[in-house]
């Protein structure tokens, strides 16, 4: 059955709006140890820093009981739970401009790409693998098209889960879960923190690979002066006719710029959202401790960098480790 080991958030709706979760993963016994959760976010190309991150904790120790994935983070935190980070991480680093483009099957269908290609790679490595026969408590995030349902996938095929999660809309298409058509995590839970405390985390950490991205809530565009140069919205609308805002028999004048491509109107359109979104979700349910690599100059679609995304996973964990430690060690002694 569809509902064996989902997960389902009504956002909105239901008593008090919280997750319900219906025959996840059977209750285990309790351990003396502190459980650890980590939940890992979307951000397409960005997620290879994720691999560096995990590395870093594992060096330090920091080994977790829980995974709660997103998109990109479904795709290394399924393949790290099955113990196939290195051939993940190994097939990330041989990925070239040319090699990414030869993984995309364009179709014309519910997306741009129907995604056998990427499936097959994962099928691989990961086989017939059941979530359920994971040695560690996983689940991934899905969007149910129509209803706008938060689902959390606990059990069936983990293959199938993770293309769940990051089939981004009119990119991949949407994956068919037992009658339901399911897309990218992302649309409601980038950073899925509450996932993985319902699956019993005491300690939750979470890498957040928006964190160094701010978009600003409105600028407004001074036409006065250079294309580039941009305003607070408290400054215009103090003194609105210095701007060129609401001055009557003024048309504005539109920067003389080349309009965006279909490909950048998207990826920005969901950058934004997916921003806006992580930082609602952040301040309902905040994290246990926040990691965020330093990856604003990244594309969401330079997967051929993940040398560098790895990296900068890497130093931001390693940052995050002593007072991760710190944390370990006061919640033992209570």
């Amino acid at each position: 059955m569809f509902w064996d080991g989902v997960a389902r958030r009504n956002a909105g709706s239901g008593e008090g709006g919280e997750p319900m979760i219906v025959n996840a993963v059977p209750e285990r016994e309790q351990r003396s140890r502190l459980k650890i959760g980590l939940a890992l976010g979307g951000g397409a190309a960005r997620g290879w820093s994720h691999i560096g991150v995990i590395r870093a904790l594992h060096e330090a120790g920091i080994v977790p009981d829980v995974i709660a994935g997103c998109s990109i983070g479904a795709v290394v935190g399924g393949c790290y739970a099955a113990g196939k980070l290195d051939e993940l991480e190994t097939f990330a680093r041989s990925l070239t401009k040319r090699r990414v483009m030869g993984l995309l099957d364009f179709h014309i269908g519910a997306g741009l790409i129907s995604g056998g290609r990427l499936q097959r790679l994962l099928e691989h490595d990961l086989e017939d693998r059941m979530i359920e026969s994971l040695p560690m408590k996983f689940c991934t995030i899905s969007t149910e098209l129509m209803s706008g349902h938060e689902i959390w996938l606990t059990r069936g095929p983990l293959v199938r889960a993770i293309r769940a999660s990051y089939a981004l809309p009119g990119v991949f298409d949407p994956v068919m879960v037992d009658g339901r058509w399911l897309m990218d995590g992302a649309l409601v839970n980038p950073i899925p923190i509450t996932a993985a405390r319902a699956l019993e985390a005491d300690l939750v950490i979470c890498v957040n690979l928006n964190g160094e991205i701010r978009i600003r809530g409105t600028v407004i565009q001074n036409f006065e002066a250079k294309a580039t140069d941009e305003i607070d919205i408290e400054d215009a609308l103090s003194e609105p006719r210095r701007w060129g805002i609401f001055s009557p028999g003024r048309p504005a004048r539109r920067p003389q710029a080349d309009a965006p491509g279909l490909a950048t109107v998207m990826v920005d359109a969901f950058n934004i959202m997916q921003d806006r979104i992580a930082r609602s979700r952040l301040a309902g349910d905040p994290p246990d401790i926040m990691i965020s690599p330093k990856l604003a100059k990244m594309g969401l679609f330079e997967f051929h960098r993940a040398e560098e995304s790895i990296a900068l996973g890497r130093f931001a964990a390693e940052r995050a480790v002593p007072e991760i430690l710190d944390l370990i060690r006061d919640s033992q002694l209570v």
